[in-house]
C-alpha cells in the first residue's frame, strides 16, 4: 500500500499543501521529491507548502530521521512539521501555519498591486435587490400566512 496524503487549502489565488509522508516507512519519505514536482508543475508557484511528518508517536520505529526531513524541507523551500494523527499532535498547528503562510503570501500581493483597480481580479456582481424590494417583503409578512 502506497502513503500519500495531499491536502490543500485555497485561498484568494493563493493555494497551500500540506504533504505527508510515514516517518516509520522510508519508501514515503523516497515519494515526496516526485509529489513535489506533480504538485509545483500543476499549481500556482506561489504556493505553500508544508511537508509533515505523520506519526511521530512512534519514534521507536522512525526511518526517516528529523534532521534529513527538515534539511529536505529546507532545501525545497517548504515548511516542516512533524505530527502524530493518533494523539493529535502537531496537526492543528500544521494547518494552521499554512493558513498564515498562505495570509502573508496574499498580503505580499495586495500589497505589491497597491491601488491599481485594473490589477485586481474580476468578479462577477449579484444584485441583491434595492432597500425598497427588502421593505416589500417585510410589509407582506412572507411567514404570517
Amino acid at each position: 500500500m502506497r502513503y500519500r496524503a495531499i491536502t490543500s487549502a485555497y485561498y484568494r489565488g493563493a493555494v497551500g499543501a500540506l504533504l505527508v509522508y510515514d516517518i516509520t516507512r522510508h519508501v514515503t519519505f523516497e515519494n515526496v521529491e516526485r509529489w513535489l514536482k506533480e504538485l509545483r508543475g500543476h499549481t500556482d508557484s506561489n504556493i505553500v507548502i508544508m511537508l509533515v511528518g505523520n506519526k511521530a508517536d512512534l519514534r521507536h520505529l522512525r526511518a526517516v530521521s528529523l534532521e534529513d526531513a527538515k534539511s529536505f524541507a529546507e532545501k525545497e523551500r517548504a515548511f516542516f512539521h512533524g505530527t502524530s494523527a493518533l494523539e493529535s499532535l502537531n496537526v492543528d498547528n500544521a494547518f494552521t501555519e499554512v493558513l498564515t503562510q498562505i495570509y502573508h503570501v496574499v498580503s505580499k500581493k495586495a500589497l505589491e498591486i497597491g491601488n491599481d483597480p485594473s490589477a485586481l481580479p474580476k468578479g462577477q456582481t449579484i444584485n441583491i435587490g434595492t432597500k425598497d424590494d427588502v421593505s416589500a417583503v417585510k410589509k407582506g409578512g412572507c411567514c404570517s400566512k
